[in-house]
């Protein structure tokens, strides 16, 4: 990349897009638009945390569209079903965290956002190494999604994109460990004190300590040898 170009970055207020948010503004890219939803999670703590993130790492926009998963159900993240804890590995199954092509509507909004601003860069901090399991957290994924913006966009038409370069979905943390990731963001500064990455945080709002999440951000923090400012419950 040469100069400043814009970018808009998914950030959920959590460890990952917290970092990705970090390394495109490392990278460059500015103004960065920050888009987070409301989509009726159960763990809607983390919008707290997107919003604080945003306003600290120097978001041109903060926008968090609001939807409703929730109609659908099948996932413990949007439905009345137990979030699972304790699990010692992550398996080849997908977990009932899964929420249903919940990565498909966020970067086909991210794309419209795109198209007003004429945004040709989105950042998203999907991961294929230290995650549970998601499918939509694929570098096949990603490609697919990619090659789709690139055919269903005014922007991206030869016409009305007048040689501009063609849309992209940067994912810097899909290869990386999350101890990797922590690292990565303690040399940028980001202070994880801020992000919030539980599914299933008490009544006071205090992470869990035991859910998928919760448990792969204390390993990641514990192999990184760096201390984790989580408050758990």
């Amino acid at each position: 990349m040469t100069g400043n170009e814009p970018a808009i970055v998914l950030s959920s207020g959590g460890l990952d897009s917290t970092t990705c948010l970090a390394i495109a503004r490392a990278d460059g890219f500015a103004p960065i638009f920050s888009l987070s939803f409301d989509y009726g999670q159960r763990h809607r703590r983390e919008l707290t945390a997107a919003a604080a993130v945003a306003k600290a790492m120097g978001a041109a926009e903060h926008r968090v569209i609001r939807i409703d998963l929730r109609q659908f159900g099948k996932s413990a993240l949007t439905d009345a079903i137990d979030v699972p804890k304790d699990r010692t590995e992550m398996s080849a199954e997908i977990p009932i965290t899964y929420v249903p092509a919940r990565n498909t509507i966020f970067l086909s909004y991210a794309l419209a956002w795109a198209e007003v601003l004429d945004v040709r860069d989105v950042f998203i901090g999907v991961n294929a190494i230290d995650y549970s399991g998601y499918p939509d957290c694929r570098p096949e994924y990603i490609a697919a999604f990619e090659k789709m913006a690139n055919l269903a966009t005014r922007m991206t038409t030869t016409a009305a994109a007048g040689g501009k370069k063609p849309f992209s979905i940067h994912t810097p943390l899909i290869r990386l460990t999350k101890a990797q990731i922590i690292r990565r963001g303690v040399e940028l500064g980001v202070d994880y004190a801020l992000t919030f990455s539980c599914y299933d945080p008490d009544d006071r709002g205090r992470a869990c300590g035991r859910c998928d999440s919760c448990l792969l951000r204390k390993k990641g923090f514990a192999e990184a040898g760096v201390a984790d400012p989580t408050v758990y419950g």
